[in-house]
């Protein structure tokens, strides 16, 4: 049977966008490992993981912009080879530093990827199919995050955890394979491909002030002050993105189209409450409960798998019955579900985590693919590369939000004696931390539900 052209382009996208979340999430259960491999402690174990969103946050906008400029299929493939070779790199890294170094390729990398590949959908399918296709991404997506958990365990419990990094660089020559066979058309568009230096300097030092403060400002006392002056960066990148003829992000839109704007501030808050519970629960797993990463990563699988399955008719149902109420609900039920993960930590019951686990689930593909439909569907086919590029950055954002907010939390001990691993500091900051996460949730009914009104 004869593949069509669009569905064969499909495969491969939902190839690229498979490498990000199961680097993730496999990698949450390498993290004990990793932590005494290189002895450190639970903060430094945050920013391997939070200096690769960080980087990748800084450089989606810019790379989708470059996709403009040169051609949306140009960048891509740039990122599956990048993402692949950095992937080989681990096995010369010594040191948690030359680690942190490989994640900010990493980052590069997946930015090219996150900044090209939803506007490639978009522009490939109609917009009759559009939720259909953006939920099968969202779906394999979730199958990254679903096998990244058990596939992660068992190579981190079998051949350790560089052979993580191994199994990425695989799938990333593959999809740079795939890339070359069946991805012809550049979707060049010149007219929205702008890079300017002053536009691209304001926006990477108001991320990497504002972030990075809003990580150290618990553990420092300059954290403050550094986040200050990302606020400050950030109102000057705006006020300079609303003056110039061509921005690198027309930050009018925000302003003029409310459908988009609330969408993406939803995406923010959404990802902001979900992204670190994975790596809050292989630290309870195996920190507090004591099972090895194996273990851990079966139990993890349950909310991935129950993400995938329902994301593809989530998509299918938006473009029937609109985003506003199907992402709202997502977000309430997802506060539901930490909530019951939440409880279960008290009770001990691993059945009450995984029901939970369950219900954030459901809630998430409640969400995901009909607000990306949503964001998409709001803007004309000009700017498809522009809304791709914050779609991948608002979550970004969310996630490295997400990140700090656990990085902050974890750094707090009863006394300067007391280790940040330490069970009885371990718990509580936990379960602080999900707490944190379901008011993100429940503020972001508010937005996702006068996105159209």
């Amino acid at each position: 049977m004869q593949i069509e052209k669009h569905t064969k382009i499909l495969i491969t996208l939902m190839i690229a966008s498979f490498l990000t979340p199961f680097c993730g999430s496999s990698l949450n259960l390498s993290m004990p490992d990793i932590g005494r491999a290189f002895q450190v402690g639970t903060s430094e174990l945050s920013w391997v993981v939070e200096i690769f969103l960080m980087t990748c946050a800084i450089f989606t906008v810019p790379m989708g912009q470059l996709g403009n400029r040169i051609g949306k299929q140009k960048v891509f493939f740039m990122g599956t080879v990048l993402f692949s070779i950095s992937s080989f790199l681990v096995y010369f890294v010594m040191t948690i530093q030359w680690l942190m170094v490989l994640r900010c390729i990493q980052g590069i990398a997946s930015a090219m990827l996150f900044a090209t590949g939803t506007a490639i959908v978009a522009l490939v399918y109609p917009p009759e199919r559009r939720g259909w296709a953006m939920g099968m991404v969202v779906s394999v997506v979730y199958i990254g995050l679903a096998i990244g958990p058990v596939i992660g365990g068992f190579l981190n419990y079998r051949f350790g955890w560089q052979s993580i990094f191994y199994f990425i660089g695989a799938l990333g020559a593959i999809a740079s394979i795939m890339t070359i066979l069946f991805m012809k058309q550049d979707w060049v568009n010149r007219e929205q491909g702008y890079l300017g230096s002053v536009s691209i300097f304001l926006y990477a030092a108001s991320l990497i002030a504002g972030l990075y403060g809003l990580s150290e400002i618990v553990t420092t006392w300059w954290g403050k002050y550094l986040l200050a002056l990302g606020i400050v960066f950030t109102a000057l990148f705006v006020l300079h993105e609303a003056k110039v003829p061509k921005p690198l992000l027309p930050v009018r839109i925000f302003l003029e189209n409310k459908t988009f704007s609330f969408s993406s501030l939803a995406a923010m808050l959404n990802y902001s409450a979900t992204f670190a519970v994975g790596f809050l629960l292989s630290l309870y797993l195996q920190m507090i409960m004591g099972y090895d990463s194996e273990t851990a990563g079966w139990f993890l699988l349950v909310q991935s798998i129950v993400m995938a399955l329902l994301s593809p008719t989530m998509g299918a149902l938006s473009d029937r019955y609109g985003s506003a109420v199907l992402a709202s609900s997502g977000m309430g039920v997802i506060a539901v579900g930490l909530l019951v993960v939440w409880q279960s930590m008290n009770m001990g019951s691993m059945l009450l985590i995984v029901l939970g686990l369950v219900v954030v689930g459901i809630g998430f593909s409640m969400f995901s693919a009909p607000n990306n439909n949503a964001i998409m569907s709001s803007v004309p086919p000009a700017y498809f590369g522009m809304a791709s590029s914050v779609i991948s950055t608002v979550r970004l954002l969310g996630q490295v939000l997400s990140m700090a907010i656990v990085a902050s939390i974890l750094s707090r001990t009863t006394n300067a004696a007391t280790s940040s691993m330490d069970p009885a500091t371990l718990l509580p900051n936990i379960q602080y931390a999900l707490l944190v996460f379901m008011a993100f949730c429940i503020i972001g009914i508010i937005p996702s539900m006068i996105r159209n009104k």
